[in-house]
């Protein structure tokens, strides 16, 4: 009688990272009873997009999508938001800043202020609104020092605050999104990915994506050592040359503090050669709110920030 030898499966890292948050994504759904998905029409969020797939498909996701939009966002990245969630067909929740001005909760100083930082106050609203107790994003530790800090499942006050004192032990990959009421967690499946990581399992994956993630030529002004859109919302200064160059996009998000690199990787697997070899961190080079004091991040999330 002779046995058949099986082959020992090889897993590569990124099929580890997938299990990981993929167990992740179905405790958020086994603990909480009214979770949200944060999904933008961004890279990492259309990365947490399929994984959500792997986690319930066939079924219908346990939870809608959420998106807070201030309003300023790239009408690109929109566009794909709508299309995706109606191409799956779940259900997608969108709120405002324009909600938040109209009843007086966000005011603005200016007409043209960024919008950026008051995100937090219309995502907590929601949260009221809905009734959620989890919140699930697409935070990496590798973006940013204040989200180094953070849990897996970060827990928020009944402010929405966070506290990088106050976090709960995760010994063992065991995670506890026990909570009172006004309460919520916010939950970060790839927490544990590098930039690095997000675009090689794009390309593993054949995710769609905003064309502003790929290189193109637009109009920039060189600003405090960033490269700045010339847009309607963030015009040239006077004596400023506006100069139309090949850029991407690392990151995208509201247009007055979302910065382009200088690029011509147009396809996937450039975006990869020039990401491995880059040393600049993502939001360092592109964000342009997270510049303007190194505690920025920290204490904005301090105050209810994803």
């Amino acid at each position: 009688m002779t046995t058949t030898q099986l082959e020992p499966i090889t897993l590569t890292h990124l099929d580890w990272l997938e299990a990981e948050a993929i167990h992740i994504l179905r405790e958020v759904a086994g603990q909480c009873a009214h979770p949200a998905l944060l999904f933008s029409g961004g890279k990492d969020s259309l990365v947490l997009l399929r994984l959500a797939e792997k986690a319930f498909r066939p079924a219908s996701f346990p939870f809608p999508l959420l998106h807070i939009d201030t309003g300023h966002n790239y009408g690109e990245v929109l566009e794909l938001r709508d299309r995706r969630a109606a191409e799956l067909g779940e259900r997608l929740l969108v709120r405002t800043l324009d909600d938040s001005l109209a009843r007086g909760t966000i005011v603005l100083q200016r007409p043209d202020q960024g919008r950026n930082a008051f995100q937090s106050i219309t995502l907590l609203e929601a949260v009221a609104e809905f009734g959620f107790d989890a919140l699930i994003g697409g935070a990496r530790r590798d973006e940013e020092k204040a989200r180094a800090k953070e849990r897996v499942f970060s827990f928020r006050d009944a402010f929405g605050a966070w506290d990088p004192k106050s976090q709960r032990p995760e010994l063992w990959d065991l995670y506890n999104a026990r909570i009172h009421p006004g309460e919520h967690i916010r939950a970060f499946p790839i927490s544990n990915w590098t930039e690095l990581d997000v675009w090689q399992y794009i390309e593993r994956e054949g995710l769609e994506l905003p064309e502003i993630y790929f290189a193109h030529e637009r109009e920039v002004v060189r600003r405090g050592g960033a490269l700045v859109p010339v847009t309607a919302l963030t015009p040239s200064r006077p004596g400023e040359q506006v100069e139309r160059i090949s850029v991407r996009f690392r990151t995208v998000g509201d247009i007055p503090c979302t910065a382009p690199v200088a690029s011509r990787a147009a396809t996937v697997a450039e975006i990869i050669a020039e990401t491995a070899t880059t040393s600049l961190t993502e939001r360092g080079a592109t964000r342009l709110d997270d510049q303007t004091s190194e505690a920025s991040m920290e204490q904005r999330k301090k105050e209810g920030y994803f």
